[in-house]
C-alpha cells in the first residue's frame, strides 16, 4: 500500500537536503545529507513504519498524523531497544516528516510530536552513559597472549607469511597462463609420474570438504596446462588416488622464523599461504586496535604513508612515530553535509615500536595510497566488495586466529601462552579501546605490560594526541582509574570496618581518606567526575598488587617519576621507601606467599640465581613483619 509514497520519499531522501533555515534550529543534530549507510536505514525503518500502520488499518501517510505518531512513538521506546537506537529510529521518522514538507507531491505525513515536546518521553529511562565506557574490558587472561600471539605473527612471522604468499601467487600465475607445450608435459611427467609409480602421497587441496589434486600447484610447479593436467589425471587415475594417498604442497620459500626458539615450521603448504596472509592481516589490526587506543573505524581509516619515519630536529633528536587518518562519523563538508569518505584527524595518534611493525607489514600488502586494510586486497576469496574490510569481518577473522594461536601454542609446548576464552564472549572489534584504559589505569604490571614490555603505556598513549581531543582515550583512562581508585577506597573501608589494620608512611592519610571518600556504588563516573576526582589527592589511593601495597599519591612526596607523568602515579616504578606507600594485612599475607614460593623456586636453582631468590624472599617477610609491627587500626587512629 505504501510503496509508492515511500518511494517518493526515498527519491526526495537520495536527491534533496534539508534546507539551512530548518537545520539552524537543530545545532549539529541535524545534518542536510546523510551517508549511503544512514539512507539504507531510514529507509528500512520508514518501511517498518508502514508496516505497523497497516496493522492498524492505515493505508496512506496522510492518515498518519501526530497523535499516531506518539502511538508508534512509544511503541518505539518500548520495544526493548536501546536508547541510543530509539534516538536514531526517531531522528529517521522527523527525516520523513521533513522531506515531505520539501516534497513537490507532499504525502501529508503528520508532524512527530517529539518534534515539538521534545524526544525524552519517547526514549528509554537512561540507566547508564551507555557507549564504549560500559563495554566490558577484555580479561587479562585474554587480552595478554592475544597480544603476544598478535605481535609474534607480526614481528617474527610476517617475513614467512609474506614470502610464501608471493610465492603462491607467482605459481598461480604461472597456472593461470599456461599453454600446452612439449615442455610443459615433460614436467608433468618428471613430477607426478615418481610419485604415482611410488604410490606416495601427491599434491592434494580441499574444495567443498572433498580432497581433489592441487591443479594449480601442480601447474605452477610443472608450467603444465589445464588441459595436459586433466589427461594426465584422467590416464593415471589421480581423482582416486589422491583421495586415498593426499600429500602437502610445499612453497619453495625458506622458513626463517622461530617459536620460543625453534623454526615454527619446516614448509609453508600452498593451500595455506593465504589462511596465514589473514591471520597476518589480523594480527596487524589487534595491535593497532590495542596499542593505540583508536576506534575501529579509525583504523580501517588509515592507508599507506599515514605513519612516516619521524625526521630529525635541530638537535638531530627523534621525535615518537604519529599516526594520520580519517575520522568518519563527524566528517562533514563545507555545507554540513555527511561526507562519507572521511577527513583527516585533526590531530595524529602516537604509535609506539609495535604499532608502527605492524603497520609496515601491511603497507608492504596494498598499493601506495591504498587503505591498509583494503577489502581487495585482504579478502583472499576475491569476493566483490569496496573500502576496507568491514568490523564484522574482522571479527571472525580475530576468533579464527584466537584458534590458529591455540593450536600453535599447543604445538610448541607454550601452554602457558593459550588464549583464554573471554568470560564475556567474543572479542570483536570494539572492546579494545576500553581493554587499554583498563589495562593501563588497573594493570600497569600486569599480563598484557608485560607482552608488549612497554613501561611507559600511559605516557605514550595517553600523553599524545589523546591528552587534547575531546572524548580521546584520557578520557576513558580517567573514567577507568577514578572507577579502579573507588573499588580500592570502597575495599579498604570495609576492611577498616572490620577491624584490619594498615601500616606504612601514608597509613594515617589513608584511614581518613577510607572514611571520608565518597562511595561510588551504583552511580555513573562521568569524565568530568572523573578527572576531579583525580585531582583531589586526599582521594587518590591507587591498588599496585604486582609491588603488594597501595599507593595514596601525592605528587610532592612521589619518587616513582622518571618519565614526567604527574597527575598519577607511575605504579610500575614503584620505589621501596616512597612516603606514599600503605600496606594492609592482606598485603602482608601475600608477601608472605611470595616469599615461600620464591624459596620453592631457590631450592631449584643453584648457585647466585638462588641465592638472590633467597634473598628476596627475606626483604618481603621483612615488609610482611614491618606491617605487623607497625599497624594501627581504624579505632588506634582515631584515639
Amino acid at each position: 500500500m505504501f510503496q509508492e509514497e515511500i518511494r517518493l520519499a526515498s527519491w526526495n531522501l537520495i536527491n534533496g537536503q534539508l534546507r539551512p533555515t530548518y537545520l539552524k534550529n537543530y545545532g549539529t543534530r541535524l545534518r542536510a545529507r546523510i551517508s549511503l549507510g544512514a539512507i539504507d536505514q531510514a529507509i528500512s525503518e520508514w518501511f517498518k513504519l508502514a508496516t505497523w500502520l497497516e496493522g492498524r488499518g492505515i493505508y496512506r501517510l496522510a492518515d498518519c498524523d501526530t497523535d499516531v505518531l506518539h502511538d508508534y512513538g512509544e511503541r518505539c521506546r518500548d520495544s526493548g531497544v536501546g536508547r541510543q537506537q530509539v534516538y536514531k529510529i526517531l531522528g529517521m521518522l522527523t527525516r520523513l516528516w521533513a522531506f515531505d514538507q520539501l516534497s513537490a507531491r507532499p504525502n501529508g505525513i503528520g508532524r512527530p510530536p517529539w518534534e515539538e515536546a521534545g524526544v525524552d518521553d519517547y526514549l528509554p529511562a537512561a540507566t547508564t552513559l551507555g557507549g564504549e565506557n560500559e563495554t566490558e574490558p577484555l580479561a587479562e587472561e585474554t587480552m595478554g597472549p592475544l597480544l603476544v600471539w598478535a605481535m609474534r605473527v607480526v614481528d617474527d612471522l610476517a617475513e614467512d607469511i609474506l614470502a610464501a604468499w608471493t610465492e603462491r601467487q607467482r605459481l598461480t600465475d604461472i597456472a593461470r597462463t599456461s599453454t600446452a607445450t612439449e615442455a610443459g608435459a615433460a614436467a608433468l611427467r618428471a613430477y607426478l609420474g615418481p610419485l604415482v609409480a611410488a604410490q606416495a602421497p601427491l599434491p592434494a587441496t580441499v574444495y567443498k570438504n572433498k580432497i581433489g589434486l592441487a591443479r594449480r600447484y601442480i601447474g605452477g610447479i610443472t608450467g603444465a596446462s589445464a588441459n595436459q593436467i586433466e589427461r594426465f589425471s584422467v590416464r593415471e587415475g589421480l581423482v582416486a588416488a589422491v583421495a586415498q594417498r593426499p600429500g602437502p604442497c610445499p612453497l619453495n620459500v625458506a622458513v626463517s622464523g622461530r617459536i620460543a626458539g625453534k623454526r615454527w615450521r619446516s614448509m609453508i603448504d600452498f593451500n595455506e599461504a593465504p589462511t596465514l596472509m589473514r591471520h597476518l592481516t589480523t594480527a596487524s589490526f589487534v595491535v593497532c586496535a590495542y596499542l593505540t587506543g583508536a576506534r575501529p573505524g579509525e583504523i580501517l581509516g588509515m592507508r599507506s604513508g599515514c605513519c612516516p619515519d619521524p625526521m630529525p630536529d635541530a638537535d638531530g633528536k627523534v621525535g615518537r612515530h604519529l599516526i594520520r587518518s580519517s575520522v568518519f562519523k563527524t566528517a562533514v563538508d563545507e555545507y554540513g553535509n555527511h561526507k562519507s569518505s572521511g577527513v583527516e584527524r585533526d590531530v595524529p595518534w602516537v604509535a609506539i615500536r609495535p604499532v608502527v611493525n605492524a603497520i609496515r607489514v601491511l603497507e608492504r600488502m596494498v598499493p601506495e595510497g591504498a587503505l591498509l586494510f583494503d577489502h581487495d586486497v585482504h579478502d583472499t576469496m576475491s569476493r566483490p566488495g569496496t573500502g576496507s574490510l568491514k568490523t564484522a569481518t574482522l571479527g571472525g577473522r580475530i576468533e579464527a586466529f584466537i584458534a590458529w594461536a591455540n593450536a600453535q601454542a599447543a604445538t610448541h609446548e607454550l601452554l602457558g601462552e593459550a588464549i583464554a576464552p573471554d568470560p564475556n564472549g567474543a572479542i570483536g572489534t570494539a572492546r579494545f579501546r576500553r581493554s587499554l584504559a583498563w589495562h593501563v589505569a588497573r594493570r600497569p604490571n600486569g599480563l598484557v605490560a608485560l607482552a608488549i614490555q612497554y613501561g611507559h603505556l600511559r605516557t605514550a598513549v595517553a600523553g599524545s594526541y589523546a591528552a587534547r581531543s575531546r572524548g580521546g582515550i584520557q578520557d576513558l583512562i580517567d573514567i577507568e582509574t577514578a572507577r579502579a581508585v573507588a573499588d580500592t577506597v570502597a575495599d579498604l573501608h570495609d576492611d577498616l570496618e572490620a577491624g584490619g589494620g594498615m601500616s606504612g608512611p601514608a597509613a594515617h592519610r589513608a584511614i581518613k581518606a577510607a572514611a571520608t571518600a565518597p562511595r561510588f556504588a551504583g552511580t555513573v563516573i562521568t569524565a568530568t567526575t572523573a578527572r576531579r576526582l583525580i585531582a583531589n589527592e586526599d582521594a587518590m589511593i591507587y591498588d599496585n598488587p604486582h609491588a603488594l601495597l597501595l599507593c595514596h599519591y601525592k605528587r610532592s612526596t612521589a619518587l616513582c617519576h622518571r618519565d614526567g607523568v604527574k597527575d598519577t602515579p607511575s605504579l610500575d616504578h614503584c620505589v621501596p621507601g616512597c612516603g606514599n606507600i600503605v600496606r594492609t594485612d592482606q598485603h602482608a599475607i601475600q608477601l608472605r606467599e611470595r616469599a615461600t614460593a620464591m624459596d620453592t623456586r631457590a631450592a631449584r636453582v643453584p648457585g647466585p640465581l638462588g641465592e638472590r631468590l633467597r634473598g628476596n624472599a627475606d626483604k618481603l617477610r621483612g615488609y610482611a613483619d614491618a606491617h605487623d609491627r607497625t599497624r594501627i587500626t581504624l579505632t588506634e587512629d582515631a584515639g
